[in-house]
């Protein structure tokens, strides 16, 4: 797979690697298309049409209609109405044919979606950018009494192009109020002839001297840096300064901005706040926002928040790699390919052939897996030593991919092979074999000879390739001859797609007992076939069939499945890691994984209950794919843990779906309000909506304040969405324990569309806050963490989370109790997220939530110990967002 660029937004298809098969995510429609006739057990009831009534619809967040949408672009407020442009695919719910979609508001929460305003064509994606009002008619393009809107963006230009695989800033105009837009005739107008070179922000500078001009800040997205160019017709730039590369470098910079706020108020004391947005490498993981605080001058940014680079942890050194060898670890580097890979014979000196830039790491050496590209597998090992601290701190990059289990190869388990493992003769098919099938699935049509990986032998199951030409949107059904279960489980491997229960998609592997479906499985929306399957102890003896069941249109519309078996035991799954392990007494008691960041960062194991004990650090590199390689470096043994170099930068959100975020531009009154994309590249193609994909954040209003460690943003909902308040639900007044345990509130609390206030003491209580969404079994909980003095929203058992492995998290950020040790957050649930600003908006976490339906039960908790809630008040919020739909949908209770 060579290096392009899959989706803005996204790394992990720039680094070089050899892939068999790899089917990428397409940007076509999800279909819907059911097939003709019932399918017993096997089709869920459709999803809802009408727009608003359907499951995770936000109700006062923007939201478009139907297909996918990123990040905002172009916002502006003019002659009374706030305008919302945004990265938007016209014709599908995943990521693809980049345009500018539009929405208009006069409160910032209730949004009209207007027509496409700039699309997408055979010359060039239109991607991120901003818009001005030119009250001058700098640009020509109107006239004195019809100022233009003028839209800066970036043109990504297509092979068709002469400009083609170049990023570069272009124009557009509208001269009806931004409704309709024209394409300057002589775009570019800025082109550094670079393939990352993105996301102009634009505004004013009002110069001391009483004159003025246009400044844009772009970045380069792989070097880390924005750039700040002038104008004083938006037609002609010179170049005036960069800033970076600062603080997280971890992925691409992307969407930068740059404006001046009033620290408290003050008009006397004004600094200049500078946004950059970055993916991967966020303090989450995956995409985020981080800022500067600092100085513009006109030509130049100047941050007074940049960290110094840290000095190793204080303690023993393990390993540091810094002598030109592996000072005695075992390595096994998988023989066969071009390279002696994954880690050669000796430590790499930074960054290797085809890889991004590696940072981070310290001294003249580090483990870099790279070697030979992401293909190659391999281990190694340090010589046993005795535990004599309670903390080992490293330093680890690479790859995001946990360990899952012992198994690092793919061989089969001990047991029975079912139909031959779809090895049947050459020339033959399963027809022959006695297989029967509709539509496209017709056996006479498998088994494949092509896609997927990890596959055995030479033929499988494969429904992209069934039918006419292969594709995604190929469908219908595929059913075994009878077998008996003489075993207590069935194990197989299954690869391809998968379609969440509501979205009126079916796309799994069926068995079936007496014609009915009594166990299913699908894949991971990857190429890679792993082990997967079932306890069917109590069908023993009975007879069984296998159907295969492709319902599916669009990205990841297929299933792959091979080599199904009756075996004794379960099926172990491969464990594709990347990872660095603690192995103690043959067992790994310990484990990280890098953040598909090619920038090294602490990371520290509690190691305090094996003091004593005899250990060894194992690194294991098994996976041949994208971010397949990891980093590490210096190792110490230490008395306390290293903290994260992430911890300790600036950001605007410290959860997981708060991305691309920038302010509106000519706002009233010269408020900063600001709007992110409410999502993560790590999953956003493959979050469980349909049939629009990505919602925005609620608007908020951001100021700086006066902290102990200099002026620092504060954030919270602009004031129109407080507008939305009904009144209050439920409230306490009058503070009380919290005992240990979970303690329901009345049902008048309940809700999914609500602002709750609560302030609490922590007292002697671990861990100790407020659950919403919940039905009983499933909720997310928001609370703080004594020990690590962290609020944090822990969304593992939120409901759907099965969609991503990366999905699962607990997302924290520091906060420091108030002078009478309490808490205080202002929550606001919106079906499916939750957004939290705590301690007045010095710190906000904000993350998407899939609950079950009609889950909305609130609850108090306190863990180890006794908290105080001091204040509660629980309010619904009345719907903004397709409001005829939602009306009928009471808050629940």
């Amino acid at each position: 797979m060579g290096k392009t660029r899959a989706m803005k937004g996204d790394l992990s298809t720039m680094h070089t690697t050899r892939t068999i098969g790899l089917r990428a995510v397409t940007a076509v429609a999800l279909a819907g298309l059911a097939l003709g006739g019932a399918l017993a057990g096997a089709i869920p009831a459709g999803a809802a049409t009408t727009p608003g009534e359907e499951q995770y619809r936000p109700a006062v967040h923007f939201s478009p209609e139907k297909n996918w949408m990123n990040d905002p672009n172009g916002m502006v407020f003019y002659k009374g109405v706030y305008h919302l442009y945004y990265q938007h695919n016209p014709s599908g719910n995943t990521w693809g044919n980049m345009s500018w979609g539009h929405a208009t508001s006069t409160d910032l929460v209730h949004w009209k979606e207007q027509p496409l305003a700039i699309p997408t064509d055979d010359q060039q994606d239109i991607f991120s950018g901003s818009v001005v009002v030119d009250k001058n008619n700098s640009s020509g393009f109107g006239t004195a009494t019809n100022p233009p809107l003028v839209a800066i963006f970036t043109s990504a230009y297509k092979d068709a192009s002469p400009h083609r695989g170049l990023q570069a800033q272009s124009l557009a105009y509208s001269l009806d109020q931004g409704q309709t837009w024209t394409k300057y005739g002589q775009n570019p107008v800025l082109n550094r002839n670079s393939a990352n070179f993105r996301d102009p922000k634009v505004f004013w500078y009002d110069a001391p001297d009483g004159g003025g001009y246009w400044v844009m800040t772009a970045v380069e997205a792989l070097d880390h840096k924005v750039l700040l160019y002038k104008s004083d017709n938006l037609k002609d730039w010179t170049e005036l300064s960069s800033f970076g590369p600062a603080n997280a470098t971890g992925g691409l910079w992307e969407c930068p901005d740059l404006f001046p706020l009033a620290v408290d108020g003050n008009p006397d004391n004004v600094k200049w706040v500078m946004v950059v947005n970055i993916n991967p490498g966020g303090v989450a993981g995956g995409s985020a926002g981080q800022y500067f605080v600092g100085d513009f001058d006109g030509t130049t940014f100047t941050s007074d928040t940049t960290d110094p680079v840290d000095s190793l942890p204080a303690g023993t050194p393990l390993a540091g790699f810094n002598d030109g060898s592996y000072g005695g670890w075992t390595v096994n580097n998988e023989p066969g390919n071009w390279k002696n890979g994954p880690f050669a014979d000796t430590p790499a000196q930074g960054t290797l052939a085809g890889q991004n830039q590696v940072t981070g790491y310290a001294g003249a050496g580090l483990v870099n897996s790279f070697n030979d590209g992401d293909w190659p597998l391999g281990s190694m090992s340090s010589p046993e030593f005795t535990v004599g601290s309670d903390y080992i701190n490293f330093l680890v990059g690479g790859g995001q991919h946990p360990r899952i289990s012992d198994k690092l190869d793919n061989n089969a388990p001990a047991g029975d092979l079912l139909f031959n493992g779809f090895e049947v003769p050459d020339g033959s098919t399963l027809a022959d074999a006695g297989w029967t099938g509709t539509a496209d699935l017709e056996p006479a049509f498998q088994p494949a000879t092509a896609g997927g990986d990890y596959f055995i032998g030479a033929k499988r199951i494969n429904t992209f390739e069934a039918g006419g030409a292969p594709g995604d949107d190929r469908q219908g059904t595929l059913t075994s001859p009878a077998f008996t279960v003489t075993r207590n489980f069935m194990s197989m491997l299954v690869g391809g797609g998968q379609r969440a229960a509501d979205s009126g998609e079916v796309l799994e592997a069926q068995l079936l007992i007496d014609g009915n479906v009594v166990r299913t499985v699908s894949g991971d929306n990857a190429g890679a076939l792993n082990w997967k399957g079932w306890d069917v102890s109590e069908f023993a003896g009975r007879s069984a069939q296998l159907r295969v069941v492709d319902q599916a249109g669009g990205g990841w519309g297929h299933l792959t499945l091979d080599h199904v078996m009756l075996t004794d035991q379960a099926a172990v799954p491969r464990s594709d890691e990347t990872t660095v392990n603690l192995v103690v007494d043959g067992q790994v008691v310990r484990s990280a994984t890098g953040t598909n960041s090619e920038v090294l960062d602490w990371a520290s194991w509690n190691v305090a209950e094996f003091r004593g004990r005899q250990a060894s650090i194992r690194i294991v590199d098994n996976n041949r794919f994208g971010w397949g390689h990891l980093l590490a470096d210096e190792f110490v043994a230490s008395a306390r843990p290293a903290k994260p170099r992430l911890q300790g930068y600036d950001w605007l959100d410290y959860g997981r779906d708060y991305y691309a975020s920038v302010s509106f531009g000519n706002m009233p009154q010269n408020k900063r309000v600001m709007l992110g994309w409410m999502n993560n590249w790590d999953y956003a193609n493959l979050v469980p909506t349909s049939p629009w994909r990505s919602a925005m954040s609620l608007p908020r209003e951001v100021g700086l304040t006066q902290t102990a460690d200099g002026p620092r943003l504060t954030q919270k909902a602009a004031s129109q969405v407080d507008k939305l308040a009904a009144k209050s639900s439920y409230s306490e007044k009058s503070a009380r324990s919290i005992a240990p345990g979970v303690h329901p509130l009345p049902a008048t609390a309940s809700g999914d569309v609500q602002r709750i206030d609560v302030t609490f003491a922590p007292g002697t209580a671990a861990k100790s806050g407020i659950t919403v969404l919940g039905d009983g079994t499933t909720s997310t909980e928001i609370g703080y963490d004594a020990a690590t003095g962290e609020v944090y929203v822990d969304r593992s058992n939120s409901g759907n989370t099965g969609f991503h492995p990366l999905f699962t998290s607990v997302d924290s950020a520091p906060v420091t109790v108030d002078g009478s040790g309490n808490v205080t957050l202002r929550i606001y649930v919106d079906r499916a997220s939750v957004e939290v600003f705590a301690q007045n908006g010095l710190r906000t976490i904000t993350d998407q939530v899939f609950p079950g339906a009609g889950a909305g039960q609130v609850a108090l908790f306190a863990e180890g110990g006794t908290a105080r809630v001091k204040s509660l008040t629980v309010t619904p919020l009345k719907p903004s967002m397709f409001s005829a739909a939602l009306s009928t949908v009471k808050n629940s209770r």
